[in-house]
């Protein structure tokens, strides 16, 4: 009765304990500017936005919002959102294959239906502390070409995020008793900082009293330790007597780990929580002389194959070592090997141990190589080789070097048949041998985190006398995987200050690393695309004869440059390997641009009638104002919507004229309107339509000859036919084909007359 009465006062005293130092929450809320969605291709068309989660987080919760930009009916669209904690998300919505050797872990992918707008949340107790990405993107793309300027559905993704924090977590530290309470709506939260070289974690939960009337040793509790990333899941242990204990095995190193205890009950439930870590390994102490360090640095460009032999000895002679050195209170059981940090260029990164390429594996304990991976590099791609030298080194069948490459905390037991896994993440393991000595490990986007390879000798039983191997592990970040073989094009892409790479791939192929062929263009189809694309632009040349014979100089020259240049554009443009550039892509685009334009705005100012001296002029000035229009926005629809119209209107108004002057229809003749206008408009009326609503990528080589072959056609029906005389236009052209010599100044033919002394020239 004395105890029971005892054990009451002691809960009581907790819980009011706990209330007075109850811990403290606060809010913290984050937006992101609204982004245009775009259907799937590759992956620069995803919209990639960051948000940050400090620590001691409780509750994330992120809110998607989906708004239609226009007001016309769609139907409907789902939006995928791809989460993912430390890098960008890994995707792959369009089911291709990934390139060999690419391993990646998938990230948490949501839906949303939308039809005008659509919003969803998403709720994440107990986050992982750091960077979180979300991405989003409509379906896959239907490959129909849109035209800038023409209207089309368009979606605009916003998300948003808001976070409760606690500021007041206690701490759990090493040996130290705490006294918690836990109810069904709050848990008890604290922190935890686990050392480097921890090898295992322990926390206990002891002394459970339940205020729900039972008394004690009938405690419903949920112990956790570990944050929530989507990809691992926190330990978790159900605890129904008096307490219990959850035990990590190679916990993250250097970091602060959450626990917390949830009551399952109905009721509150007061306990103790004790917290204990072993520092189970650690490398042998280098002192804090740098002098050695930096003579490595020195001859590190060298990249003798010395290392090997002090690698050795170094490893042989451990033992030997300790007995001088100071005392060490853990075992020294693992061989750190110092790497170099070497930063080249943008998501190019290589890491390289200090002595050299090589470095000795052994059977007794593995060997520790560590590289930092900051937030600026996650956005390639890391690359491991591992290469085992065979030279003078026998391995039997059983013999093999087992690797391991894991985040935040190595894997220090290895085993061929044990999984290459830490006590809360995941790793990628790997392993050489006699017949297969090299082995790659490819990990697109990586996460922001230290990663440790452990490498060590698995003899299978007995080694016999090859006890140390020598390995290669080559180590770097690169910005796209293989920089996408020979049909892909690696491209660097940016959100806000965060820069990210990835393969767009051409002629059919697809993947991560443009390595999926299932539906790749033969190289029959790309030289039947190329030649298309490119000989359609001969049909220029009849316009061009017209336009000669027709005494149109000046229009004859813009159409010979649009021919050539369109020609050696789509020459450069193709996806595959039929491709010719004599010079850069761009200027070959702006050239071709620039002719097809100009060549429409002198066609229909030439069918205007203009004078002379006034349609040379609204020449230069047209030629000059769509040269700057297209600096400015080279597809845009104006840029050649624009001069069309203006065309367009000075014809007309120069055409009204020329009627009402005349009290005749103009051109006065129907054959002319039968045989000539009406067929060069259906031209290229179908030219437009073929090249605004017919174009997708397949079809793209043909429909876009036709293109070719439909303007080139309209200009020879549309070029009006030279005036029958110089009297009826009021001015001379100053252009003869007589053999007959007569003066000339300026482009004037000097009149024979009474007036002819006030053409000489003095």
């Amino acid at each position: 009765m004395e105890t029971g009465f005892l054990r009451g006062l002691l809960f009581v005293a907790l819980t009011v304990w706990s209330g007075a130092d109850d811990v403290t929450f606060v809010s913290e809320l984050s937006s992101k500017p609204a982004q245009k969605l775009s259907k799937y291709g590759w992956y620069g068309n995803v919209r990639l936005q960051r948000f940050h989660v400090p620590e001691e987080t409780a509750v994330a919760r992120w809110l998607f919002t989906v708004t239609k930009g226009h007001a016309f009916d769609c139907g409907r669209h789902n939006v995928t959102i791809h989460i993912r904690w430390g890098a960008p998300p890994v995707i792959n919505p369009t089911g291709s294959r990934f390139p060999n050797n690419t391993l990646y872990t998938p990230s948490l992918s949501l839906t949303l239906p939308v039809t005008s707008q659509g919003s969803t949340s998403f709720n994440l107790s107990n986050p992982a502390a750091g960077v979180w990405f979300v991405a989003a993107h409509l379906p896959e793309d239907d490959g129909r070409i849109e035209q800038k300027g023409f209207p089309s559905c368009s979606y605009f993704f916003q998300p948003q995020l808001s976070i409760r924090r606690a500021v007041d977590t206690p701490t759990l530290q090493q040996g130290v008793t705490l006294q918690q309470t836990a109810a069904p709506d709050s848990p008890a939260r604290l922190k935890l900082f686990v050392p480097e070289f921890t090898s295992s974690l322990s926390v206990s939960v002891s002394d459970c009293w339940s205020g729900d009337g039972v008394g004690v040793g009938n405690c419903s509790l949920v112990l956790r330790l570990g944050s929530a990333s989507l990809q691992e899941e926190p330990v978790s242990v159900s605890c129904s007597g008096i307490g219990c204990s959850a035990e990590v095995a190679a916990p993250p190193w250097d970091a602060w780990l959450r626990v917390s205890v949830e009551s399952s009950g109905n009721g509150t439930a007061a306990f103790s929580v004790t917290a204990n870590y072993t520092v189970g390994c650690r490398p042998q102490s280098v002192g804090l002389a740098a002098n050695d360090d930096i003579n490595a640095l020195r001859g590190n460009s060298s990249h003798g194959n010395t290392t090997s032999s002090s690698n050795v000895s170094a490893a042989a002679d451990t033992a030997a070592v300790n007995e001088t050195a100071a005392p060490v209170p853990v075992p020294v059981c693992v061989w750190s090997v110092p790497v170099l940090y070497e930063e080249l260029d943008v998501l190019s990164v290589r890491f390289s141990p200090v002595n050299g390429p090589n470095v000795s594996v052994t059977h007794t304990h593995p060997t520790l190589l560590t590289y930092p991976l900051y937030t600026h590099t996650t956005g390639g791609t890391l690359n491991l080789l591992l290469t085992l030298n065979t030279t003078g080194v026998a391995l039997g069948n059983g013999s093999s070097v087992v690797a391991c490459l894991s985040p935040w905390a190595p894997v220090l037991k290895l085993l061929p048949s044990q999984s290459c896994h830490t006590g809360l993440f995941g790793g990628f393991g790997s392993v050489v041998n006699a017949s297969a000595p090299t082995a790659v490990v490819r990990l697109p986007l990586p996460p922001s985190a230290t990663w440790f390879l452990s490498l060590q000798l698995s003899c299978g039983g007995d080694c016999g006398n090859t006890s140390v191997v020598s390995v290669t592990p080559d180590m770097f970040i690169s910005a796209c995987v293989e920089d996408c073989g020979t049909y892909g094009e690696c491209r660097l892409l940016r959100s806000y200050s965060y820069l990210y790479a990835a393969c767009v791939c051409k002629a059919g192929w697809s993947g991560w690393g443009c390595s999926d062929d299932s539906a790749s263009q033969s190289w029959v189809r790309q030289l039947t695309a190329t030649l298309l694309l490119t000989l359609s632009n001969l049909s220029f040349l009849p316009a061009v004869a017209v336009a000669i014979r027709r005494r149109y100089i000046i229009e004859a020259s813009v159409y010979l440059f649009t021919m050539i240049f369109s020609t050696f554009y789509h020459a450069c443009d193709q996806p595959g390997v039929a491709v010719l550039c004599i010079m850069d892509y761009d200027a070959l685009q702006y050239c071709d641009f620039l002719g097809s334009v100009c060549a429409i705005w002198v066609t229909i100012l030439c069918m205007a009638r203009l004078p002379d001296l006034l349609k040379y002029t609204l020449f230069v000035l047209g030629a000059l104002l769509i040269a700057m229009s297209m600096q400015l926005d080279r597809k845009g629809l104006w840029n050649l919507l624009g001069p069309v119209l203006c065309a367009l209107m000075l014809m007309v108004a120069s055409w009204v004229y020329r009627g009402v002057r005349r009290r005749h229809c103009y051109p006065p003749s129907w054959r002319r309107w039968v045989f000539f206008l009406l067929p060069g408009a259906a031209c290229a009326l179908v030219g437009v339509c073929v090249y605004v609503f017919a174009e997708t990528e397949d079809n793209y080589y043909y429909t876009h000859s036709l293109w070719h072959l439909l303007v080139a056609t309209c200009v020879v029906f549309l070029l009006p036919p030279r005036e029958g005389s110089k009297e009826a236009r009021g001015w001379s052209r100053g252009w003869s084909w007589s053999w007959s010599w007569r003066p000339r100044l300026c482009g004037y033919t000097l009149c024979d007359g009474a007036r002819e002394e006030l053409y000489t020239v003095t």
